[in-house]
């Protein structure tokens, strides 16, 4: 099993910089399944993980048997971190645009979010670690559109896995789950838990992911 960290975040934060972009992450990953000469793998992308999976899909579809999106973007090609999802009107995403630039003072890294927007509770025994560990994320990898040549994930087998109590405020994840929902090429899972189901229910997390 790998877990890698992508540029410019956690222990890799001092790799921040204005150039760190959606293709960085994607690079990060099909290089580190290059260098490893990963085959039939297992790969999961969570939250805005969603935009770097299916990037890295697009890019080495024969390397990968199932891709699984925990809670997570969903882009088409020529998308964004904020325009995938539901249609939205131009002046809507360039308030969201603004908001997620209000929150990168220095214009290169927007400042983390605080724990429990992500559905950890104050007072979860992981929620100090996770403030902890907490690092600035790239601006520019939230604002890059994806490039597909083809087609993402399609035609892979795909499981989308929605957190549901609560579901991630303003976020696009539970159209996902609808859409994927009505869909049969897709396998829905529904987790009765926060945005971070890695913190708040491993267990039954571990559980989809390897059933």
């Amino acid at each position: 099993m790998f877990t890698p960290t992508l540029t410019g975040l956690a222990e890799r934060s001092h790799l921040l910089s204005s150039e760190t972009g959606l293709d960085t992450h994607i690079t990060d990953i099909t290089s580190l399944i290059d260098y490893y000469d990963l085959k039939d793998i297992v790969l999961v992308g969570h939250s805005y993980g969603g935009m770097v999976i299916t990037g890295v899909a697009d890019a080495m579809k024969d390397r990968i048997s199932a891709i699984i999106y925990l809670d997570a973007a969903l882009p088409k090609n020529g998308e964004t971190m904020i325009t995938q999802g539901p249609e939205r009107s131009p002046a809507a995403i360039e308030q969201t645009r603004n908001a997620l630039s209000g929150l990168a003072p220095d214009g290169i890294a927007m400042l983390a979010f605080p724990p429990e927007l992500l559905g950890i509770a104050k007072d979860h025994p992981s929620y100090d670690w996770v403030a902890r560990k907490l690092t600035p994320h790239p601006l520019k990898t939230w604002l890059d559109p994806i490039q597909l040549t083809n087609g993402g994930p399609q035609g892979m087998t795909r499981h989308y896995i929605h957190c549901t109590e609560p579901a991630l405020p303003n976020s696009s994840f539970p159209y996902h789950a609808e859409q994927v929902q009505a869909d049969p090429s897709w396998t829905y899972h529904a987790l009765a838990t926060g945005h971070d189901a890695m913190v708040t229910a491993p267990d039954e997390l571990v559980a989809i992911l390897t059933g």
